[in-house]
């Protein structure tokens, strides 16, 4: 009351009068209960972000994202087809999803910041997942473009989110730059390789304090668990998905892969020994009978 802690003895005696502040608690469970990631200020349950290409219709799409339980979907930002091509937007319910447009396509500096520009206006958000490829074959992002680009992006008030390599000098050049993440590659972009250099993955987790996204060449629950595992703070998947043989059913059990990987990195793992260790206990072991 009034900014004093009132003593328990005391509460059926301490009488109010008018202006007085109290405050009154209880208690509750310990901690939130939620494991919330914290992007540029925005909170999000899930983990899981979704592409919205390559499906084969629009209604696989929408429940693919349903049964992701994704709150986050990039849509890539193309010259219209005046002939009445329907817009992605028209297809998803944009009161459950954050829209994260991305200037896949780009190969300079100068046209990944004219495709924001335009993203900005024709979607209304000034979040961006920016990619400057440097190599079409593999789709390799140009690191130093990328990072020219995030410097005038987030100088124009923009939310970067740049698609990157494993290079972890790269990262750090990003995050200087003021990227809200840092989106390494696992693998090339549709591959479905998994994460062959996750050890790299590993370092730029380490060393990078902005939340890390995990973004390209995931094929399988298992690939999205091992990042969560590293400590990734989200993935990105797309083509995983929208691929197989049943996407809404891939994209839920991707959905648990990264719950379990996630799970499995808060509760942390135990150490690797390098030879057998007995989960019995050694002592009072029955002697062998003597013949």
């Amino acid at each position: 009351m009034n900014g004093e802690v009132v003593p328990r003895e005391e509460w059926g005696s301490r009488a109010l009068s008018e202006g007085d502040e109290v405050e009154i608690v209880h208690a509750v469970a310990g901690g939130s209960g939620e494991d919330e990631l914290e992007i540029a200020g925005v909170r999000f349950s899930s983990r899981l972000f979704l592409g919205t290409g390559k499906y084969e219709d629009m209604e696989t799409m929408r429940e693919a994202l349903e049964r992701s339980g994704t709150e986050m979907v990039t849509v890539a930002v193309r010259y219209m087809d005046l002939s009445g091509e329907r817009s992605i937007l028209q297809e998803l319910d944009l009161s459950r999803y954050r829209l994260l447009p991305n200037t896949a396509g780009a190969t300079t500096a100068e046209q990944a910041v004219k495709m924001a520009r335009l993203a900005r206006e024709a979607t209304g958000t000034n979040w961006v997942k920016l990619e400057v490829i440097g190599d079409q074959k593999t789709l390799w992002p140009d690191t130093g473009a990328t990072v020219e680009a995030t410097k005038e992006l987030v100088a124009e008030d923009f939310v970067v989110l740049p698609y990157t390599s494993t290079d972890l000098v790269a990262a750090i050049r990003l995050e200087e730059a003021g990227a809200a993440t840092v989106m390494p590659l696992a693998s090339p972009i549709g591959s479905g390789q998994g994460m062959p250099d996750w050890a790299s993955i590993s370092r730029i987790v380490e060393r990078i304090t902005v939340p890390v996204v995990v973004d390209a060449g995931l094929g399988v629950p298992s690939d999205a668990a091992f990042a969560m595992e590293l400590g990734a703070d989200a993935v990105l998947v797309n083509t995983a998905i929208a691929r197989a043989g049943n996407p809404p059913q891939m994209a839920e059990a991707m959905k648990l892969g990264v719950r379990a990987g996630r799970l499995a990195y808060l509760a942390g793992r135990m150490p690797v020994s390098r030879y057998a260790v007995p989960s019995s206990p050694t002592r009072g072991v029955p002697a062998a009978s003597e013949s």
